[in-house]
């Protein structure tokens, strides 16, 4: 029997592994080729010109309309030259992805409309009006206020995309508030870097600005395009929402870190060719835990560039898969029973004076410094662990935190032996006792020609959200489709908020006589003591641990509608006012804007889940049972009574069984139908939000138990759609 599965599958075994050269010898023959960095800035623009605004990057100054001139004309002489014809303001709206609105540089030469030319002025670069009231805003903007700008970010490089000079931008209201990510998350690192410098100007007075670097890990699946586009669950949501899983998973764990697959290793050498071009200095590509799943893994970088470059290299991968005959799947959980995808966010901080803040130091002054970023890091994510789960937590990432390979739905911090002696030290000692950090250890294996392995002062973790990782700290909770500003803003500002509480509590004791050092560790002990529940070292999926938090008073909530009750809870809003980074407005309407987005999901899902049950699953399963029942009379017809009995009882047996499946899929789609029927009618955004959940979602699961069932059983060539064992090992 010929069906759509099938042709899928034969189209999908057909892909071949594509050749894939390298444009030249060495990455460093054309890395940035397509940024205006730097080396293009040389280029193109007056020394005065790059020295202000290289200046504007590094402390932050306003740029004047003259000197956005003068850069305007450089970058258009280099995107003309590039072969651009467009220009767009390049910026992130509060959704899954990135926005862009594409206008020519031609305009009318002169006055008269007889001849064009190519035109591109400070103020086309600085700023631009795209329409707000068609991007969520949270009630911030109606539909007959539509006025929003965008605002040039000199701080992220503008690059060429195809055809088009694309120009990273915020993206704010008429009346001023945040309608993006990056706005916020450009005020966290401002926030950040004032309150960290105060507290380093404690231990090194020629300190003048501190970073915040970030280094993503991202994971994906590729699955073939043929099978992806046989599965219209996956094609609408991005996951399956039914399929048994397949009899070979990822149980014998031989796809981690295994030999890269053909077709997937020319995927990877054309993502990380056309990486390197736009500056993302990709440098780690391996196989993940599922089969299908792969990461890839970039060198760290200023939090903002990160941030940007992570977007970009999502919509480079997309479209390089499509050339590949892949689909590349950034859902966090795209099938269930495997390991799902997350972006592991690799934070630190450091200033410009070349020191790691959460790097362990050579001197008692050092470790001092060390321990105190440390500590109040500790601090903030005690103060804001339901926050900063709010800023992780999406549709998508609610199936993933909570299984195998993800962090809970509770954020713990995870420091190791070592650093946890030494916070342990500190609280039962006094300001004489000298701080020491270990440094590496070695490890002779016995092995005459192996030589010594370096042990860090710190193990890992797998299962903890916020762990500790030898010179940062690594917020795993992250997902794999998000834009990591939402976390980083979160991290960022919460951080601030904490190192300006510690710089007050210091200034205060000193004032009453105390000196520097007896201040900052009399601080310290009191934070160690105070955030100790926040400290977990042990198995963050256990049963004892969930139970264990809630005595501790961390956050434990599991519904996302519910979760992000964290962003507007009296603290929170203190918090991001106090930095500077949100307001009370701000953190509302962005609220809104996810439980909307939250309801919508579930609603597209449901959607898609009964479309596939009432068209594709009980009229296969039907068919299958009539093929059954139609050999039970045949039966009938060959052999007496009670000889067709005994031959067609386990026939019997099946067609009761499939029945069954069937009965209890069409009552459950026509009860979720019902349920989203009584949910839609709710007004409110967050009522409406948690309905979805508590009485639409629930069904998923119930109505999945008894597709997979029927697949289990349903002759193999009637069954409609490609199932786990082909999504998972045709590549």
């Amino acid at each position: 029997m010929t069906t759509l599965r099938f042709t899928a599958i034969e189209k999908a075994t057909q892909h071949l592994p594509l050749e894939i050269s390298a444009p030249d010898k060495l990455p460093s023959d054309y890395y940035g080729k397509y940024v205006f960095n730097k080396k293009q800035m040389a280029k193109f623009l007056s020394k005065e010109t790059m020295r202000t605004v290289l200046e504007a990057i590094d402390k932050g100054t306003t740029l004047q309309r003259e000197i956005a001139d003068h850069v305007a004309v450089g970058m258009k002489m280099w995107a003309l030259e590039m072969g651009a014809t467009h220009y767009t303001h390049w910026f992130q709206p509060l959704t899954d992805g990135t926005a862009e609105k594409h206008d020519s540089f031609i305009d009318y030469a002169g006055g008269s409309n007889l001849e064009v030319m190519e035109t591109f002025s400070g103020k086309l670069l600085a700023q631009q009006e795209p329409d707000a009231s068609s991007f969520p805003s949270g009630g911030i903007r109606n539909t007959f206020e539509a006025r929003g700008y965008t605002a040039w970010d000199p701080s992220s490089p503008a690059f060429i995309m195809d055809d088009t000079l694309c120009i990273p931008t915020v993206f704010i209201s008429y009346t001023g508030e945040a309608l993006d990510y990056k706005t916020p998350l450009l005020k966290a690192l401002s926030a950040l870097d004032k309150a960290a410098v105060e507290v380093c100007k404690l231990f090194d007075p020629n300190v003048k600005k501190v970073y915040s670097y970030l280094g993503w890990e991202q994971e994906y699946f590729l699955v073939d395009q043929a099978l992806y586009e046989a599965r219209p669950d996956l094609v609408l949501t991005g996951r399956t929402l039914m399929g048994h899983e397949s009899a070979k998973n990822q149980q014998l764990e031989d796809h981690y870190f295994g030999a890269i697959p053909p077709r997937v290793a020319a995927f990877m050498r054309e993502v990380e060719f056309e990486a390197y071009k736009y500056g993302i200095p990709l440098k780690t590509r391996h196989n993940e835990v599922a089969p299908n799943q792969y990461e890839l893994a970039p060198i760290f970088s200023e939090t903002n560039l990160a941030v940007d470059q992570n977007l970009l290299i999502m919509t480079l991968m997309n479209k390089i898969a499509t050339k590949h005959h892949f689909k590349l799947l950034l859902h966090e959980k795209p099938f269930a029973g495997i390991n799902g995808s997350g972006k592991h966010n690799n934070w630190s901080l450091g200033t410009d004076t070349g020191v790691g803040l959460f790097t362990p130091g050579k001197t008692a002054n050092e470790n001092l410094q060390f321990v105190t970023f440390l500590v109040n890091t500790l601090m903030a994510v005690y103060k804001y662990n339901g926050l900063l789960k709010a800023s992780i937590m999406s549709a998508q990432n609610a199936h993933r935190l909570g299984a195998n390979e993800a962090p809970p739905a509770i954020i713990s911090v995870f420091l190791g032996k070592q650093i946890s002696a030494v916070l342990d030290k500190i609280e039962y000692s006094s300001e004489d006792d000298e701080i020491t950090v270990e440094e590496l250890k070695k490890m002779k294996l016995g092995v005459a020609h192996i030589p010594e392995v370096l042990i860090d002062n710190t193990d890992r973790n797998r299962t903890s959200p916020f762990a500790f990782t030898g010179n940062r700290f690594e917020f795993r909770a992250v997902g794999s489709s998000a834009n990591c500003s939402s976390a980083l803003t979160a991290l960022n500002a919460a951080i601030a908020a904490q190192l300006t509480e510690f710089k007050s509590e210091i200034d205060k004791k000193m004032k009453k006589g105390m000196k520097k050092e007896e201040a900052v560790y009399d601080t310290i002990r009191l934070y160690i003591k105070a955030c100790k529940p926040i400290r977990f070292e042990g198995n963050n999926y256990s049963e004892e641990w969930k139970m264990e938090a809630e005595k501790r008073g961390l956050d434990c909530e599991t519904s996302v509608p519910l979760i992000y009750d964290a962003y507007t809870s009296d603290q929170s809003v203190e918090m991001f006012e106090s930095t500077g980074v949100m307001t009370k407005k701000e953190l509302e309407a962005r609220n809104e804007v996810k439980w909307e987005i939250y309801t919508k999901k579930i609603q597209i899902e449901a959607r898609v889940l009964g479309d596939l049950c009432i068209n594709h699953i009980i009229p296969v399963a039907t068919q299958y049972q009539s093929v059954l029942l139609d050999n039970i009379c045949k039966m009938k017809t060959v052999f007496n009574e009670t000889k067709a009995a005994e031959l067609s009882k386990e026939d019997a047996s099946l067609i009761e069984e499939i029945a069954t499946h069937i009965a209890a899929i069409k009552k459950n789609v026509d009860d979720m139908v019902e349920a989203r029927k009584v949910a839609n009618k709710i007004e409110d955004a967050r009522e409406k939000a948690i309905a979805y959940h508590d009485t639409v979602l629930p069904y998923f699961n119930v109505i999945r138990y008894h597709v997979d069932k029927l697949e289990l059983v349903v002759d193999d060539q009637m069954w409609p759609l490609p199932k786990y064992r082909e999504l998972l090992f045709i590549n």
